[in-house]
């Protein structure tokens, strides 16, 4: 007997989540993962485009680019990857500088390829500083999806902070929340030379229009100054990136452990939704508390936005088998309450609802298949902004109904 393929429709859960978001009275958290800033694409002036590269390089980019940097140390490097390969790991610059480290640690004054402890640790420097180089990148012109989705965070009475939780190590967040003028906490505190104090991580401290930035593997800008984790607001600074979570002293594990116990409490908190987008959860440290906490707290739900075809996303797939508060919503499939379905929008709800779709549905044409656009970070952002908007002009048409031309409103204008 033939098994009838399970369905889900893409407007239904859009718009019940734009009704969540708009409210404002749910608790929110965002994670920011290393596909977002790939999904902006600029030209060599640094220019907004459709066709350019992207803004960061992903995680198979950035590695090669600081592998052939590192050219004084390739045959080490290289040794390192089949020891990294013969142990099932997958080989990026994330692992390689995980093994870097553990030698620094381990051999002491013992050689390995030619190696001792203290110029391994050189090494695992040299191979940050080059990363600093790849994500230290500048700003791109405003609007774009940074600025819209704090416009979108700020741009709404609440009756909780949103929280966003990243990876990443660029300040692409910071200086997108500053654009915006829009005010945040990330667990530093003074002016000269702010120093995180892992004691104000806490909610009830801040005034709800406050947002929280929570940067897991450390950031660019982080240095250690008289036993201290201070923030000096400088690129250049490299030394904490810390994929690996391996911890030195205790210095360097105050902030990793504080930030990682406030994802955890976060998701333990009733009534929580947490959006992922640009994660590919292949970060095991992360997935393991995103795990225990939606067994732990069934009233915690887990948005997961993907930018390929769901046969592409096992690793979200993976904790949504198990976990039914947990929807992965793919290209051109949905795992929504433990059960996989193909995509199919139904019949429009209102009259402004085909131009809302336009904002998370592309229909196929004879150059694309089309399907589910939001696991992209640049699309889902501008789904947020445009949340609040009672209408959307369609994109297919320039002009109202009274025949006329008419300039749209910017994003973040203020204009309906």
């Amino acid at each position: 007997m033939e098994i009838t393929p399970t369905i889900h429709n893409p407007d239904r859960y859009m718009a019940d989540l734009r009704q969540i978001l708009s409210q404002g009275r749910k608790r929110i958290g965002i994670v920011i993962g290393a596909g977002a800033p790939t999904s902006i694409r600029v030209d060599k002036n640094n220019q907004l485009t459709d066709n350019g590269n992207p803004l960061i390089p992903n995680v198979d980019s950035l590695t090669h680019a600081v592998i052939n940097a590192l050219t004084v140390d390739a045959g080490v490097i290289c040794k390192l990857k089949k020891q990294i390969e013969q142990a099932g790991s997958p080989i990026n610059i994330e692992t390689i500088l995980t093994q870097v480290r553990r030698l620094s640690q381990a051999i002491g004054p013992a050689e390995v390829y030619g190696l001792d402890g203290p110029k391994y640790d050189a090494l695992a420097k040299k191979i940050c500083k080059e990363i600093g180089k790849q994500v230290s990148v500048c700003f791109p012109p405003i609007p774009n999806p940074y600025t819209e989705l704090i416009l979108w965070v700020s741009g709404t009475i609440r009756e909780h902070q949103v929280e966003i939780f990243t990876p990443n190590y660029d300040f692409l967040i910071e200086e997108a929340f500053e654009h915006c003028k829009a005010p945040y906490f990330d667990g530093f505190i003074g002016s000269c030379r702010p120093f995180f104090d892992a004691a104000s991580i806490s909610p009830d401290k801040f005034p709800t229009r406050w947002s929280f930035l929570w940067k897991l593997h450390g950031s660019l800008g982080w240095k250690i100054s008289d036993d201290t984790v201070e923030r000096t607001g400088k690129k250049e600074a490299t030394e904490l990136i810390y994929p690996d979570h391996l911890k030195y002293d205790q210095v360097t594990r105050q902030p990793y452990s504080a930030l990682f116990e406030r994802l955890r409490q976060f998701l333990l908190t009733p009534d929580t939704l947490l959006i992922c987008t640009g994660f590919s959860f292949r970060d095991s440290h992360i997935c393991a508390v995103l795990d225990e906490a939606l067994d732990a707290n069934r009233h915690t739900a887990i948005y997961a936005f993907q930018y390929q075809n769901i046969e592409d996303e096992s690793a979200a797939v993976k904790i949504a088998r198990r976990r039914p508060n947990m929807s992965v919503y793919a290209r051109d499939k949905a795992f929504v309450s433990g059960v996989e379905g193909l995509w199919r929008p139904g019949a429009s709800p209102n009259e402004n609802w085909p131009a809302i779709r336009e904002t998370f549905w592309q229909e196929s044409s004879d150059d694309d298949q089309g399907g589910f656009m939001l696991g992209d970070f640049a699309k889902l952002s501008r789904f947020l902004a445009l949340i609040q908007a009672p209408q959307i002009a369609s994109s297919t048409s320039d002009e109202d109904d009274d025949g006329e031309d008419h300039e749209r409103p910017p994003i973040g204008s203020g204009a309906t």
